[in-house]
């Protein structure tokens, strides 16, 4: 490591999972018991950390992925696919447990129905994570999901607080395990409206409709998110755009404590990793030597998830920074 030019080092760790995808479009969801013909089929890779680690190598940011994966072809394919994006990686190689695989529908509307097998995530150690701490020293912003056994993602928050980390969390899958321990190690969070309706419904004991949170004044949005205590909250509301929340004295260069953010007009085929897009071209920009205010991270990042949307599949679909700006502009 010490012989590395600094340049080389990640600015950016994540922690998280990495899925194998099948994924099968269709021109409407089966009913139970019907078998229907699929109009296309892809694999390739996925995961919520890999996709997101992916996306911010994609947008110039330097990344280190750590993960684990199982002792199989599935594995093969997946440090294949790292190698050729130049996404560093640190694997945890497990011989009794498989690399984790989904099973992905999408249709002709650009929604999905999703089964997966978290497999090789549910068993990231955290031995693993603390024998790369030194990796972490490196970095300036940390970013994990869900995806991956709890007692790893709070490890991988307390390397994160030990270095002085901007520490990010995107809550997804929801976990039924996740306690205010892990939100409170975060600095900034990025829930769907779904996420979000369960956070303040656990955390705050304050029952929410996930269907109208988009559609909720933006006062009340704002009073929300600041009940559940991380200094920063971004809400990504697919169509809706974002909603972007800070405590007070923790704005990030921006103006304003709260705002919302447009979306951007595109032609979705697959919204699968459409979060993912967002989650690692936000963590990009924000590792930047001089990030600028947050509203412009935040901006960019809704772009690239846009984008990801016109093209099928997850990892394979996210948007390169010089296709972004061509698109939209700078």
């Amino acid at each position: 490591m010490s012989a590395r030019h600094a340049s080389d080092l990640p600015s950016v760790i994540v922690v998280g999972s990495y899925v194998h995808d099948h994924v099968w479009l269709t021109d409407q969801f089966p009913q139970p018991g019907e078998t229907r013909r699929a109009l296309g089929f892809s694999t390739g890779p996925g995961g919520k950390g890999f996709n997101q680690a992916v996306a911010c190598v994609r947008q110039q940011g330097k990344a280190l992925f750590i993960g684990a994966l199982g002792k199989d072809s599935l594995a093969e394919s997946a440090r294949h696919f790292a190698e050729n994006e130049e996404l560093a990686c640190a694997w945890l190689i497990l011989d009794d447990v498989p690399t984790a695989a989904a099973g992905i529908i999408v249709d002709a509307r650009g929604a999905n129905q999703i089964m997966v097998n978290l497999a090789a995530n549910e068993h990231l150690s955290t031995d693993f994570l603390r024998n790369n701490e030194s990796r972490f020293g490196n970095a300036c912003v940390l970013l994990v999901q869900l995806e991956n056994n709890l007692d790893a993602v709070r490890t991988a928050l307390e390397l994160g607080a030990e270095h002085g980390l901007l520490r990010v969390l995107n809550p997804a899958p929801m976990h039924a395990g996740i306690d205010s321990t892990i939100l409170s190690r975060c600095d900034l969070i990025t829930p769907n409206e779904t996420e979000f309706a369960q956070l303040v419904e656990l955390f705050c004991g304050k029952p929410l409709n996930a269907e109208n949170v988009a559609s909720m004044a933006d006062a009340d949005l704002h009073a929300r998110c600041r009940d559940l205590g991380v200094p920063s909250v971004v809400i990504t509301l697919g169509a809706a755009g974002c909603f972007v929340s800070h405590a007070a004295g923790t704005l990030r260069g921006d103006s304003r404590d709260h705002y919302r953010v447009a979306s951007e007009k595109v032609v979705a085929v697959d919204t699968t990793g459409a979060g993912d897009s967002f989650n690692g071209a936000l963590v990009a920009m924000l590792s930047q030597t001089s990030p600028g205010a947050f509203a412009d991270a935040v901006r960019y990042a809704n772009r690239v998830a846009a984008l990801s949307t016109e093209k099928p599949g997850a990892a394979s679909a996210v948007p390169y920074r010089h296709e972004v700006l061509a698109r939209f502009g700078d």
